[in-house]
């Protein structure tokens, strides 16, 4: 049975690929379905593709229909890691091969679809650490690109 709710990601093209590798990154994750279509506006026989997948156990949808708008930063995937190891293997996957590196956690893959990678360490402190103490974690994120978990932990424990 479908999930009542799903994220559908539009792909002009590559979206099985994106899809397997997106699988292959994170446990319980997997291609449900892939199907192909008429495309309705081109008629090209197989010019639709609807690839359904999770992530973790969260349902995702790639739709590739040809081009379309620019993706921007309205939409991202968000994981949450464990830890520092974990953190650093899927930022080195999602910026290899064309993608890139934005700021505090932020980066885009290679399709440009946007990703925030958020250790459970830093997110624990958002939601429970004192404000003063974060307000000088939030100064040392906003120098960095992707997360480093014991330079944050140093700086919300050296301030007062």
């Amino acid at each position: 049975m479908a999930p009542k709710v799903t994220t559908c990601i539009w792909f002009e093209k590559d979206g099985l690929e994106a899809a397997r590798f997106y699988t292959s990154l994170l446990p319980d994750s997997e291609i449900r379905n892939a199907q192909k279509f008429e495309h309705m506006v081109t008629g090209e026989a197989d010019g639709v593709q609807v690839i359904e997948f999770t992530l973790a156990g969260a349902p995702y949808s790639i739709l590739q229909a040809g081009p379309h708008q620019q993706y921007n930063d309205m939409m991202s995937i968000s994981v949450t890691t464990e830890n520092q190891a974990e953190t650093d293997r899927l930022w080195t996957a999602l910026t290899a091969d064309g993608g890139r590196e934005i700021q505090c956690g932020w980066l885009r893959d290679r399709w440009s679809v946007a990703w925030q990678i958020s250790p459970r360490p830093i997110v624990q402190l958002i939601e429970t650490g004192d404000p003063a103490r974060l307000s000088a974690m939030f100064k040392e994120m906003y120098k960095m690109k992707k997360i480093d978990i014991a330079t944050l932990q140093k700086a919300y424990d050296s301030a007062s």
